[in-house]
């Protein structure tokens, strides 16, 4: 008989390599070299099960430690726990479980659904809805009740999607395993059943509502709790309120997409809002006491004498709750001065003598002169 090679060639690592690095490695060889991939391909078959072997050893410490000193002879004569003990692919889906991802996982599928079990039915499908809320809204946090139709439990069959009177039989072709097996060499591989789809069992007489499906589709209010502070996107999931699964199988989950509707006050940037409030020139001028509008009301805040268009003031706790429970953002307010449109005859008078003593302080330059002196 061949010796044996050494573990760590046969997945490809070095003697130092880390638990996730052998773990890769194993994972690689085992999708390139399965049966299913290669099948009546002796030499595959043998490089799989010599892979699983050298990831049996190298993946427990113990097991590992033992190799390390000893080599092969650490489990000769039938030591425990030395990776021979492999003889199909359902003893390795047994060991592995975690690798091979079970049934639904993706090694899982590829491979017939690992560990020989018949499948039970799966899960409904999860549903997602758009959830439109203003700022207000986000700002307390809101119950909301939208409408929306899902898969539910079909009355007549009570699920069974067998007509009333009737039931299922035990599918012939798997004989109620739910599974079909078929041999390749010294391995024998699993599949689901075609006939029955891996449940074990025929209708013969459908269910007239829903076919055979043990579901229809219904109209359902649901209540959706939605946290203060929740972003643009952000997607809460209302666990069991999705369609109804098969017979037996648990609901799937709504998923609820928030979208924030547009403000005519305010625009967000994460717990903080920002809003434009327009102040006269006099006012920018002279400074003045005004009442600026919030999401919970008005709070006063004083504009200093002097002060330029374009200026932000910050309103501490004005903003949106912050998700994770620390208080409050902050409401920016950007002030602009605003132009009127027409001057009463008052008014332009006023303003040309502000111009003339305006002029005599900055010793009569013109505006284009002053300009450039900025900049030079």
């Amino acid at each position: 008989m061949a010796s044996k090679r050494d573990f760590y060639e046969v997945l490809g690592v070095s003697k130092d390599a880390s638990a996730a690095d052998i773990k890769k490695a194993y994972r690689k060889l085992a999708l390139q070299y399965h049966p299913d991939q290669n099948p009546d391909d002796a030499g595959a078959e043998a490089k799989f099960k010599e892979a699983a072997e050298a990831y049996d050893v190298l993946s427990d410490d113990g097991k590992r430690q033992r190799y390390d000193q000893f080599g092969h002879q650490a489990f000769a004569g039938g030591a425990s726990g030395g990776g021979g003990g492999f003889t199909n692919v359902e003893d390795i889906f047994s060991a592995f479980g975690d690798i091979f991802g079970g049934a639904g996982g993706a090694f899982g599928s590829m491979f017939g659904g690992g560990g020989g079990r018949r499948r039970g039915p799966r899960r409904g499908r999860d549903l997602r809805i758009v959830l439109e809320l203003t700022l207000e809204e986000i700002d307390q946090g809101v119950t909301k009740t939208v409408a929306l139709k899902r898969l539910d439990i079909c009355d007549t069959c009570d699920g069974t999607g067998a007509r009333p009177g009737t039931s299922k039989i035990t599918c012939r072709t798997c004989g109620g395993t739910g599974q079909v097996t078929r041999s390749a060499g010294f391995f024998q591989m699993a599949s689901p059943c075609p006939a029955c789809h891996g449940t074990g069992e025929i209708i013969e007489h459908p269910c007239q509502d829903c076919s055979g499906s043990g579901t229809v589709q219904k109209r359902k209010e649901i209540e959706i709790k939605v946290p203060a502070g929740v972003e643009e996107g952000v997607q809460l999931r209302v666990t069991g309120e999705g369609d109804a699964g098969p017979e037996g199988a648990p609901r799937g989950d709504l998923y609820c997409v928030i979208r924030e509707k547009e403000h005519r006050a305010f625009q967000r940037s994460g717990p903080d809002v920002l809003t434009e409030v327009p102040f006269s020139f006099a006012q920018l001028a002279l400074g003045d006491k005004v009442e600026i509008p919030t999401l919970r009301g008005k709070v006063e805040m004083t504009v200093p004498a002097g002060t330029q268009s374009g200026k932000v003031f910050r309103l501490r706790g004005q903003g949106l709750p912050r998700l994770e429970g620390r208080g409050k953002g902050d409401q920016l307010v950007r002030v602009f001065c605003e132009i009127p449109n027409k001057l009463t005859d008052r008014q332009e008078e006023i303003l040309r003598e502000f111009q003339e003593i305006d002029g005599e302080q900055t010793g009569k330059k013109s505006f284009f002169d002053r300009v450039t002196e900025y900049f030079t």
